[in-house]
């Protein structure tokens, strides 16, 4: 079995990311990998209509990308991680976390997934578009819904 050397954590501020992160740290610390954190805002909302709306004003996105930062920096402190880099980036969550693993070098990609039903199930989740997508080991932490 290869030994991991660099983990991508990728954050979405749910109630479980603790869960993730905890797992990220524990596989850090028994392969000595680097970790690196991400967390990606995505800003386009879907109406009704199928037409695909951008939100007003930049500082919407300057609000939140501060909001991100500060709650990484706090999630890294929990977790006694502050030395490990953190992304912050904008756009399709699955597009980012996989451009940010191939610019980086990324071995591992450490994502929850939660249980699909009825119309989550169609419309898919984050972690089955990063494993269909990822050029190295994806882990997908079970959360209980």
């Amino acid at each position: 079995m290869n030994t991991y050397t660099h983990i991508l954590l990728a954050v979405d501020f749910s109630a479980s990311a603790d869960e993730v992160a905890r797992r990220a740290c524990q596989l850090r610390e028994t392969s000595g990998a680097a970790l690196s954190l991400i967390h990606v805002i995505e800003l386009m909302q879907i109406d009704m209509s199928d037409e695909v709306l951008a939100p007003q004003g930049p500082e919407l996105f300057l609000q939140l990308q501060e909001r991100a930062a500060q709650r990484l920096q706090e999630l890294a402190r929990k977790f006694h991680i502050e030395d490990c880099p953190r992304y912050i980036a904008e756009g399709s969550t699955r597009r980012e976390i996989l451009r940010t693993a191939e610019e980086k070098g990324i071995d591992l990609i450490v994502v929850g997934s939660h249980g699909r039903h009825g119309i989550q199930l169609l419309l898919g989740s984050t972690a089955n578009a990063v494993l269909h997508g990822a050029p190295c080991d994806v882990l997908a932490v079970r959360i209980a819904d």
